[in-house]
């Protein structure tokens, strides 16, 4: 078993990926649950969790060092104005005497949208199913404050509790109370680790891109995700991408792939040689008994898309709804089965 440090890369988890550093898509409830089932399935539950925290974590400090550096940079005086969280959260400090500098708060995640979410692809939970949003309050909570903190759920609505609620704790306080929930949630999260993990993608003190990176690319090569039953392509011409497509049918790990999301964005389409392109890899995808997706759609490709003899099961101008589209459409083929 992969060391914690190391969980992510270990599962195919880029921490650039799309599906790490989106957050709006990381809380989409169709990409949250299928997220949940495959590392159920993968992992087994323990090791599940413990994921999920990570990813929740970074996600979460990523958010506070973005917060963080769009505030110092406009001088606003408010924190929350600079960026919305995409997690709801309700917090008050826990009332009661806390030793001196300890941070004590108490919550709640009134949406209870991941709980909802693993109780549809999942279901009834047999402890608090909410790592994503423990592990992205904690890293929240752990960027803003700058201190080690960590979330412990204390009700699931998963498991049939009324809401989802929680208790945060800075990490000392958690070691010398005792608590098994905490300690399983402090060995998964090596708080200095993750936070140089974090800090070396977000350096403080850099100032914000002019235009950020499309989902997809790295630089300026494309790059294939691969999460499994769903694999993104940016579109870098149409002999990298029926490459990449027919990996499903040869690559041992894209073989559970069963949408693909081709992206669109900003590729120039020649209106004969892009139709008869886009017709070979319908064509390939429905062999191979997948379903295509095509996201970034911009109005020149449209007249392309039009006199397609093939039709792609959906068309979004944007990456991010095509991804959590393509998640739940796993989801009900996985249903289907």
């Amino acid at each position: 078993m992969p060391s914690r440090e190391n969980a992510l890369e270990a599962l195919g988890f880029d921490p650039d990926a799309l599906w790490v550093r989106d957050a709006g898509l990381l809380f989409d409830p169709h990409f949250l649950g299928a997220l949940h089932a495959e590392l159920l399935d993968e992992l087994g539950p323990e090791e599940a969790h413990a994921t999920l925290l990570q990813i929740g974590f970074l996600q979460g400090m990523r958010e506070s060092q973005r917060v963080l550096e769009e505030t110092n940079a406009s001088k606003g005086p408010s924190l929350g104005a600079a960026r919305t969280s995409p997690l709801a959260t309700q917090l008050r400090v826990t009332p009661g005497p806390t030793a001196a500098g300890a941070i004590a708060l108490e919550g709640s995640w009134p949406e209870r949208g991941e709980a909802s979410a693993h109780l549809e692809a999942v279901g009834v939970a047999a402890r608090g199913a909410c790592a994503v949003s423990a592990g992205f309050t904690s890293g929240w909570l752990s960027g803003m404050l700058d201190a080690d903190l960590l979330a412990v759920e204390t009700s699931c609505a998963a498991t049939g509790a009324p809401a989802c609620r929680f208790e945060v704790r800075d990490a000392e306080s958690w070691q010398h109370g005792g608590d098994d929930a905490a300690a399983v949630g402090l060995e998964a999260l090596p708080f200095a680790a993750l936070r140089e993990l974090v800090q070396d993608r977000v350096p403080a003190g850099a100032p914000a891109p002019a235009e950020p990176e499309r989902p997809g690319r790295e630089g300026d090569s494309a790059v294939v995700h691969i999460w499994g039953p769903v694999m993104v392509v940016p579109y870098a011409g149409p002999d990298e991408a029926l490459a990449a497509i027919e990996l499903v049918g040869r690559d041992p790990g894209a073989r559970d792939v069963s949408v693909i999301v081709l992206d669109l964005s900003g590729a120039p389409l020649d209106e004969g040689f892009a139709a008869a392109a886009l017709e070979r890899m319908l064509e390939t995808i429905e062999t191979r008994g997948a379903e295509l997706l095509l996201a970034g759609v911009s109005p020149l490709a449209e007249s392309v898309l039009a006199d397609l003899e093939r039709r792609p099961i959906g068309i979004y101008k944007d990456l991010d709804h095509a991804v959590a589209a393509a998640f739940q459409i796993a989801e009900a083929q996985r249903r289907a089965l």
